[in-house]
């Protein structure tokens, strides 16, 4: 009974004011930026680790190719002027140098069958392909080649060679074959093109320059996501087809009119000569491609040796070449929706925390500051099923698994907090709509920026309507209380 009395004298605890209860929500919100942060660096680590899986899967294959010529290489000597000191003056002779002429074909029509497979390692995949490539390609040289910088008869036709790039030669398992006006050709490896990084392979012409060269080529390709084709030379045409049902387009020429389906697709590029703004001969061959379709152009700082000697205007064309390219893209990239579902995390948190304290203001329920930060703990867990599952099934079982794991918990966790089962309902849809509307987002990405500004003026909208009465200011409790609402 002394017991009871002492109890029943204690003065009751002064509650916050609800601006307060706001503030206090707003710190935890902050407080739990740090794990967000967190996951948002383990989809980092875990995309990192991937790429380093499918590394070591592709180092046995080959990577991503490209695929340049055929280019015919000519060796020429000729005279240039070299200047020396000699007793401390500056002396000027005239030597005689080789150089050597690149001549691109006047027309070049390939085409390019895409066997694609995929190759795991533990739970990580690649995407890799076999590809058959064949062509025909006519060379002549230009009429007036004399205004190019090299006359006919210094060209030494006796060490003509003709070469085929492909960038990573590890991909070159089933050969290559050259046929020039019907007669085949002994290959060799090496001296593939600059584009190709050297690599391919090649073959010594018997042609001695007059009329025209018809070349048929085929080679197998082995490689990795990507395959490019650089355009060189008067036209070319390049058909590409695969099986694999999600390709892209890339590189500095898009395809004409291309054909995708849950079959396969097939793409045709056309490139003239005009568009590449490259000359029918040079003195320098063309370098690697840069990516994503951008290409630099460097400005030739000096003439050619042969320009000089013959009183020509020959140019050194040099710098990137330009390619077109076609990467066999898987279908869900999972860590890129990982992470942009992540970038979301903070309104997750926030609009559910608003809803808490919405009932805590307007309807009466006490939250105390332990449940908004488990709340927000099992919003962050989201993120971290979210990857775990989808390495392994897949994005979408995953968001469906780890999504409805999490409604669960919190849904029965807000019956206990709320002291309602009716509120917990409400927090329970108010997820569901959460978790459906990001799984829009993630898929509809153009129309995100849209479609969640609507979203959010529609919620502010709301939660000034419920609170329009409120006064923040204050120190006590509502005096009416209303458990249900």
């Amino acid at each position: 009974m002394e017991r009871e009395e002492d109890m029943a004298e204690e003065p009751p605890r002064r509650e916050r004011s609800p601006g307060m209860k706001l503030l206090f929500v707003g710190l935890v919100s902050l407080v739990l930026i740090v794990p967000l942060l967190m996951t948002y660096a383990l989809v980092y680590d875990r995309q990192s680790q991937s790429e380093t899986a499918q590394s070591a899967i592709n180092a046995g294959w080959g990577g991503a190719q490209v695929l340049s010529g055929p280019v015919m290489v000519v060796p020429f000597r000729t005279t240039q002027t070299q200047n020396e000191i000699v007793d401390g003056k500056q002396v000027s002779r005239v030597v005689e140098v080789e150089k050597l002429l690149y001549v691109s074909p006047v027309s070049n029509r390939v085409s390019t069958r895409i066997d694609p497979e995929e190759r795991r390692k533990s739970i990580y995949r690649s995407v890799l392909f076999t590809a058959r490539t064949q062509g025909r390609a006519v060379f002549a040289l230009p009429a007036d080649l004399a205004r190019f910088g090299v006359t006919r008869e210094r060209l030494m036709w006796d060490r003509a060679e003709l070469r085929i790039g492909a960038s990573d030669a590890r991909g070159l398992t089933t050969g290559g074959r050259i046929a020039a006006n019907g007669k085949w050709l002994e290959v060799q490896p090496g001296k593939g093109p600059a584009a190709s990084g050297g690599q391919g392979f090649f073959a010594f012409l018997n042609w001695d320059g007059l009329g025209k060269l018809t070349v048929d080529y085929g080679f197998g390709l082995r490689g990795s996501r990507t395959i490019s084709l650089v355009p060189r030379g008067g036209s070319t045409f390049w058909e590409v087809s695969s099986s694999w049902p999600s390709p892209s387009f890339e590189g500095a020429f898009l395809p004409e009119k291309p054909q995708v389906s849950d079959k396969g697709f097939k793409a045709g590029y056309a490139v003239d000569k005009l568009a590449l703004g490259q000359p029918p001969v040079a003195m320098e061959d063309l370098g690697v491609p840069q990516d994503t379709g951008t290409y630099a152009i460097r400005e030739a700082t000096a003439p050619s040796a042969v320009g000089t000697a013959a009183g020509g205007a020959g140019e050194v064309v040099g710098g990137p070449a330009r390619a077109v390219s076609v990467s066999l893209i898987e279908t869900v990239d999972l860590y890129s929706k990982v992470d942009r579902s992540v970038k979301y995390g903070f309104l997750f948190i926030g609009f559910t925390f608003l809803a808490f304290l919405l009932f805590d203001v307007v309807g009466g329920a006490r939250v105390a500051a332990v449940e908004y930060l488990l709340t927000g703990a099992g919003l962050v867990l989201f993120f971290v099923l979210l990857l775990a599952f989808a390495e392994v099934i897949g994005f979408t079982a995953a968001y469906l698994a780890a999504s409805g794991a999490v409604i669960g918990l919190l849904t029965a966790y807000s019956a206990a907090v709320l002291r309602s089962w009716k509120r917990a309902r409400f927090i329970g849809a108010l997820l569901v709509g959460l978790y459906a509307l990001l799984f829009v987002l993630l898929n509809l990405e153009a129309w995100s920026l849209m479609i969640g500004s609507v979203l959010l003026f529609v919620a502010l909208a709301g939660v000034m309507y419920a609170t329009r009465n409120v006064d923040w200011a204050s120190v006590g409790r509502h005096a009416r209380t209303e458990p249900d609402a």
